[in-house]
């Protein structure tokens, strides 16, 4: 590839993944003047100026929150993210959460931390006072969960495993998920059917305009009497000032969840961690590396996996010269593509052309090199968003 390529990092990346960036083609680091690529975890790019030569973002991890993908889709430039890679952790921190409540552990906790061990009373103290945190078992209890991706699947799968019952509720439910479910899963087929069933809710989606307070003051009264609401997804798909309304009023039992806000603090009901959900060794390490393949198949082939702006693409090479386009989605871009190839002598071997919402994505092998003067007449076309020519080395 020639000069090598400069990979800006932000936060700490697993050196498992960046491992995967050879040195001689790559030059990976924190302060990278004209990066062809960022990767970030938790770092906030809304208010960074993304430097002009950046053309394509890495998140190690499943949100992208952080990052103004609306802004990188006008550019044309893909953000990726590694969903399904920390879904272990995810799912390990969900049972963790039940057991958490199930079991009273966090008072039991403070319990034990204010006694006074000195005391000639202490054995007599410990079960005098235990009966306040006496709890019950997970079999036989009915779970619900919001949300049928890679996550819920295997929380699921373990919940059924520990004798609970399992309703699910996911409306876009993917075939591959569908898939991985387990036989046992009901299927509900509303979020407030959920809520009445279920002594243990999870939640397992994405933050985006349609999931924003899911869990809401309409309908968090339609829970159990002293149900569980788990929330290891974000934070705003449940409503804090609802969950503190249904805690007072007794019809929420607890609420667990990962991230620790300040109108929830300190409650005694409320069980929060601080955003554990994908903090383990392996969960860092799948996420990096998943993100990492993923970031050097679109700069070395233009092949596009897990982007949440971009269409799947992926096509096998059938010539040493690939021109990568990414356009909007309006007719005719096919047409004057070709065309420019056409007028400029190039013969096109094989091509993939695929949309999502507004976004297009093209990828165009051809049988001879692909001079500047014809990258730049494709750039001039209306509707071109980016253009990057991948000459195979």
């Amino acid at each position: 590839m020639g000069e090598r390529l400069g990979i800006l990092v932000l936060n700490q990346i697993s050196a498992s993944g960046l491992s995967r960036l050879p040195a001689a083609t790559y030059h990976v680091g924190k302060d990278i003047a004209d990066p062809v690529a960022i990767l970030v975890r938790s770092a906030d790019l809304h208010a960074t100026a993304i430097a002009a030569s950046v053309r394509a973002i890495g998140r190690a991890g499943a949100g992208t929150n952080n990052i103004p993908v609306e802004a990188m889709s006008r550019r044309g430039v893909p953000v990726f993210n590694a969903p399904g890679a920390n879904a272990n952790a995810v799912k390990e921190l969900v049972l963790a959460g039940m057991l958490l409540a199930a079991r009273q552990i966090a008072p039991a906790l403070r319990f034990v931390a204010a006694l006074d061990t000195g005391a000639a009373d202490l054995d007599q103290a410990v079960e005098r006072d235990k009966k306040a945190f006496a709890g019950y078992e997970l079999a036989g209890q009915t779970l619900g969960i919001i949300g049928l991706g890679k996550i819920g699947c295997l929380v699921a799968d373990a919940a059924i495993k520990l004798g609970m019952n399992v309703l699910g509720f996911d409306p876009d439910i993917t075939v591959d998920a569908a898939w991985s479910l387990p036989s046992q899963v009901r299927r509900a087929t509303s979020v407030n059917e959920v809520l009445r069933q279920a002594q243990f809710m999870t939640l397992h989606v994405p933050l985006v305009e349609a999931t924003r307070d899911l869990v809401n003051g309409a309908n968090i009264g339609l829970m159990r009497t002293g149900a569980v609401l788990l929330n290891f997804s974000r934070e705003g798909v449940v409503s804090d000032s609802a969950v503190l309304d249904a805690l007072a009023a007794r019809q929420l039992g607890q609420y667990v969840c990962d991230f620790p806000g300040a109108a929830i603090h300190g409650h005694p009901q409320v069980i929060a961690l601080p955003h554990l959900g994908a903090s383990t060794r392996e969960a860092e390490d799948n996420c990096a590396v998943m993100v990492v393949d993923q970031l050097r198949d679109y700069l070395e082939h233009g092949n596009v996996s897990n982007a949440v702006n971009f269409p799947q693409v992926s096509m096998a090479r059938e010539s040493a010269f690939r021109v990568a386009i990414a356009n909007a989605n309006v007719p005719n871009m096919l047409g004057q593509i070709s065309t420019a190839m056409a007028r400029a002598g190039l013969n096109i071997h094989n091509m993939l052309n695929k949309s999502r919402g507004d976004m297009a994505y093209t990828l165009v092998d051809v049988d001879s090199p692909v001079l500047p003067e014809v990258q730049a007449g494709l750039v001039a076309i209306d509707g071109v968003l980016a253009v990057r020519y991948l000459p195979a080395h």
